[in-house]
């Protein structure tokens, strides 16, 4: 991944890239770290005032967080992720819980819906990492009703994990002319890329605590389950990945604040609710 700067002046090869992407999501079981981050799900959903019986559309799911939580609020709820494994996940947790969803594979970027399907459409910490920005923006849009709202939870740039993807372009160059996805957590490039479409975008900064055994625990999960960490890894051996692995502990060990063995790590995210034209 792309760290905060502006896209390079070369031109990306999208299709290039997604497919990398794919394979990295795909990689490890995104599904073990995704869990823990359900409280994220509900919270945009408070923030987007969901009413039961609305047509929701969850894009870049995961396993199905935010899908989860319109769910539970009797929407009519749509789930789409291009890891088919995910969307297993996501069924699997909305059969444990007798809820109702319709789970489709789909691209963020090409999304295969009509105009104004959905009065909500949203995403958590996943249509952030499209690498055609402009093209999902377009597509989120595009899908939702005029009036309707979209909601996106997005990582902050100097947020633990904006600095987390940082660290791991340091080692593992991200690709050209690919703009960072932490942009998506500033409201500069929210109002570039919604500006023009939207009544009104309300942006408000929050915190998701990491809480995990220890500092190697958190490493240990990410190398095991996180894919975009698990290439990293796998991409590096000898001093190349022990450097690595110092620099993760002390970026971890230098926002820890729980003060005893394990680790509770807050890391800054942007809630978001634009409202369409």
């Amino acid at each position: 991944m792309s760290t905060v700067d502006s896209a390079s002046p070369s031109v990306a090869d999208f299709a290039a890239v997604k497919g990398r992407q794919q394979a990295a999501w795909s990689t490890g079981n995104y599904a073990v770290v995704g869990t823990t981050l359900q409280i994220v799900g509900e919270n945009l959903c408070e923030a987007l005032d969901v009413r039961a019986g609305s047509r929701v559309l969850d894009v870049a799911a995961g396993n199905g967080n935010a899908t989860l939580a319109a769910a539970r609020r009797w929407c009519d709820v749509t789930s789409t992720d291009y890891v088919a494994a995910l969307l297993d996940s996501g069924r699997a947790r909305a059969q444990a819980e007798g809820l109702t969803v319709q789970f489709q594979e789909a691209d963020a970027e090409a999304l295969p819906f009509a105009d104004a399907t959905f009065d909500i459409v949203m995403s958590t910490f996943g249509v952030m990492f499209t690498p055609n920005q402009e093209k999902a923006a377009v597509e989120l849009v595009r899908v939702c009703k005029p009036g309707g709202r979209i909601g996106l939870a997005n990582w902050t740039p100097d947020s633990f994990i904006g600095q987390l993807f940082k660290t791991i372009g340091k080692y593992i160059p991200p690709p050209t002319g690919v703009k960072s996805p932490a942009l998506w957590g500033t409201k500069a490039r929210l109002e570039a890329l919604f500006g023009d479409r939207a009544r009104k975008i309300t942006a408000i900064n929050r915190d998701f605590v990491f809480r995990y055994r220890s500092p190697a625990h958190f490493i240990d999960v990410f190398r095991t389950f996180y894919g975009p960490m698990n290439k990293a890894f796998a991409a590096l051996d000898g001093e190349p990945q022990a450097a690595f692995h110092r620099d993760l502990m002390a970026l971890i060990e230098s926002r820890n604040r729980s003060n005893d063995a394990t680790l509770v790590l807050p890391s800054e995210y942007l809630e978001v609710v634009i409202e369409r034209r």
